[in-house]
């Protein structure tokens, strides 16, 4: 499945919940703040996405060891 279209079901899920808590509020504080972990997730999925890159990066070859010069005394 394209990021993209999970990017846009998570943003419409993330909407429809933020309509549902302003239509009918949580009748308590546990349900308002049970209701906004789930929200911040499919926010922040939304707003990020997946994290991973369409590209995949090329990983730079691990330095050569140095060799220590020896000090002068």
């Amino acid at each position: 499945m394209s990021s993209l279209l999970v990017r846009i079901i998570c943003g419409v899920l993330f909407a429809a919940m933020a309509l549902g808590a302003i239509v009918q509020p949580p009748t308590n504080l546990n349900q308002g703040l049970a209701m906004l972990l789930p929200g911040a997730m499919l926010l922040n999925f939304a707003i990020k996405g997946t994290g991973r890159s369409v590209i995949p990066r090329k990983r730079s070859p691990a330095p050569a060891p140095s060799r220590s010069e020896p000090t002068r005394s």
